[in-house]
């Protein structure tokens, strides 16, 4: 691997990734650094709608087992989770996607992850090559993205490929238009469904067509379905997972699942990893050397979680109220639409940074421009600029001032 040498101010000698220099900055700082330095008005209360912190009570019992099994922090955790946790996550998936009974095997088709954002940004690590196709292999990823997947590719020693996701297409990429020379060298697929921002839901058939695609151009597909349990509607999302079972194959498949958006424990720090074996073992081997594994209590705490429907149910309720107060607040503006899933707003104003200023200088709402979340399009164009993403995460007094202020403001 190449490297570079700094001086440092002591004249110490410092050797850096340079890669490291390609990393774009991250949402939240390039946020802080645009309305940080401007004040807010003081006669209200600031609201972030930025981050998609969900702020819904989780249930007691998270707390008790925590403080039952306070006597296993003295204990280093096992990094392929325990026998427990790991049944518990493959009898959940095998009941939330109606799998074949023994489709899931716990000690081979489930990982645990102390949040799937770490778990994510590593599979890159496992799963590109140093060259494919006798090219720099290239991450394929929807446009607007989650960052940790372009920092990823980039660390991997990948190219990211940005793939529009735009409203003419319902905000899900066409990966299959792509040219065949980078389909060819392509190692990696990140794909999110419900999206994140745009709360697109992918069907059972787009899905069929993305492992589809995976196989007929060997590489490996991630899906990021950590939305998947707050959507509107009677119908949950479909899984990746349903299409493995159609013919018993999970090669190349990996769907990432978390507790901090479907049971509000975003602090527990805990989701898991399913799919392909193989590429499990790898990813357990990966992460003996780099990674870090979950508390026993928390362990103990997640499996209690993903065994527990009633609070997943009155969770989505409550999300389900306040997109109700969203659709009569902000309808017919913004381009306006009812997400298929996940818990953000994607609002179309125009200019997504101005609006972003106006609403913190003049309404005291702190929300993420689109094009925080984008990368520029072949045509020079950003897709998300035109955008603001708001995460309708507070409960519903807040956000219902919080939306009559946005109205106001804009």
């Amino acid at each position: 691997m190449q490297i570079v040498t700094t001086e440092t101010n002591n004249s110490h000698r410092r050797i850096i990734n340079p890669r490291l220099n390609e990393l774009p900055d991250y949402p939240f700082e390039r946020l802080r650094d645009l309305l940080d330095p401007l004040p807010a008005p003081r006669n209200l209360d600031p609201v972030a709608l930025s981050l998609g912190e969900p702020q819904h009570p989780y249930p007691d019992f998270v707390g008790e087992i925590l403080h039952a099994n306070r006597h296993l922090y003295g204990k280093y955790p096992p990094v392929a989770g325990t026998p427990d946790f790991c049944l518990a996550v493959a009898d959940w998936l095998t009941r939330r996607y109606d799998l074949p009974h023994g489709m899931i095997e716990p000690e081979r088709h489930v990982a645990p992850c102390a949040g799937t954002r770490e778990a994510l940004f590593r599979t890159a690590f496992l799963a590109v090559p140093p060259t494919k196709a006798g090219h720099q292999p290239a991450v394929l990823m929807p446009n607007p993205f989650y960052q940790c997947y372009a920092g990823a590719a980039i660390a991997a020693g990948a190219e990211p490929v940005f793939v529009s996701a735009l409203a003419e297409n319902s905000f899900l990429p066409d990966f299959a238009a792509l040219d065949e020379d980078i389909l060819a060298r392509t190692a990696l697929v990140y794909f999110c469904t419900p999206g994140n921002p745009q709360g697109a839901v992918a069907s059972l058939d787009y899905l069929e067509n993305l492992v589809a695609l995976s196989r007929q151009y060997d590489f490996t597909l991630v899906v990021d379905e950590c939305y998947a349990e707050i959507y509107n509607g009677a119908t949950p999302p479909a899984g990746t997972l349903q299409v493995c079972a159609r013919d018993g194959d999970m090669s190349g498949v990996l769907v990432f699942h978390s507790l901090s958006k479907r049971s509000n424990v975003a602090g527990l720090r805990s989701g898991f990893v399913a799919g392909d074996p193989d590429l499990l073992t790898l990813y357990r081997r990966l992460s003996e050397y780099g990674g870090n594994p979950s508390p026993l209590p928390v362990y103990a705490a997640a499996a209690a979680l993903w065994r527990d429907e009633e609070h997943v149910i009155a969770n989505r309720a409550l999300y389900v109220e306040k997109f109700d107060l969203a659709e009569r607040i902000l309808s017919n503006r913004f381009g306006f639409y009812r997400p298929e899933g996940g818990f953000f707003l994607w609002l179309d104003v125009g200019d997504g940074e101005a609006a972003t200023v106006e609403l913190w200088t003049r309404a005291a709402l702190r929300v993420l421009p689109g094009t925080y979340l984008s990368a520029d399009g072949a045509t020079g164009d950003t897709p998300g600029s035109r955008y603001i993403r708001v995460a309708m995460v507070h409960d519903r007094a807040v956000m219902a001032d919080a939306l009559g202020r946005m109205a106001e403001t804009l």
